[in-house]
């Protein structure tokens, strides 16, 4: 969907331009060729530019995790809900085994997760490295006795505040590449205009085909910036916004347990927190929970 939202773009902005010209057709292809004349340089200028500005003002990392983000235009969300049916399945098991064993049972699995049997039947959770060392740390804090439900609280709104300002890094550095492209555009468009001045005794015909090249610059930098750059960072904020929410139903389920819930009611608390869209219905969660096999 997000690729269609794209192409659509051009098809408005040139659909668009084409109807305001009343469907002259004649007229609409001499100035397409116009803008395409002009478009290589004033791109080159614009985009260029963005692109320098957006490595001089950001770590590798992330550069690197922009990168990655852009696989949000075609995998708008991090986790689906089978996803968090498998989460959920992970955290009833560890809180009946920690609930029928004490936390004293967890102390293997948590200190080797990737050797752990038990954390390998859910497989998407044992294998991010991330979110299974954040579910092993309070895990071992817990066992070594800390289990008071609100210093673990706060400890986590902590983590996940620095875990929420991480992922955002990509949204957030693209946002400000696109704020900027605009500028970029009128730097593009002055520069054509001083083109144009340093020919000033050319004929009216030269002269108004290269005031309408550097306008162009204009065009572009706008259009660039509000059509592509600006809703391309919306989708990564967006994505973000996803992979902290799942770090944010396992702080919940956790946090219930601890206050005395039973196995299945904590990861009811954490599935009632999740968005609808990723939500697993109770029936389904507890006939799943139902079919998996003793911790």
């Amino acid at each position: 969907m997000k690729f269609v939202g794209l192409a659509l773009i051009f098809v408005c902005t040139f659909g668009g331009l084409l109807i305001a010209m009343h469907f002259d057709f004649g007229h609409f292809t001499h100035l397409l060729l116009m803008i395409l004349g002009a478009m290589p340089g004033e791109f080159v200028i614009i985009f260029g530019c963005a692109v320098a500005a957006f490595l001089t003002a950001n770590s590798m990392e992330v550069i690197k995790g922009t990168m990655k983000y852009f696989s949000a235009l075609a995998k708008p969300s991090a986790y689906n809900k089978a996803d968090y049916v498998e989460l959920l399945s992970f955290m009833f098991t560890c809180f009946k085994l920690a609930r029928s064993k004490g936390w004293l049972a967890m102390e293997s699995h948590i200190e080797n997760p990737h050797d752990s049997e038990m954390f390998n039947r859910f497989p998407k959770v044992a294998h991010d490295h991330h979110v299974i060392t954040f579910f092993c740390d309070y895990f071992r804090l817990i066992s070594l006795g800390n289990d008071n439900p609100h210093e673990i609280g706060d400890l986590m709104d902590e983590e996940l505040e620095g875990i929420n300002h991480h992922e955002h890094h990509a949204g957030h550095a693209v946002q400000t590449m696109a704020d900027g492209i605009p500028a970029l555009g009128i730097v593009a468009a002055v520069l054509g205009v001083i083109k144009t001045m340093a020919s000033i005794s050319e004929p009216p015909e030269i002269l108004g085909k290269m005031i309408g090249g550097a306008l162009v610059g204009t065009f572009l930098g706008v259009w660039i910036a509000y059509g592509m750059v600006a809703p391309i960072a919306g989708a990564m904020t967006a994505k973000a916004d996803t992979k902290v929410m799942y770090y944010r139903c396992i702080k919940v389920g956790i946090l219930s347990f601890l206050n005395g819930s039973a196995p299945q009611i904590a990861v009811e608390f954490a599935r009632k927190m999740l968005p609808h869209d990723v939500q697993p219905s109770f029936q389904e969660l507890e006939e799943h929970l139902n079919s998996l096999p003793p911790p």
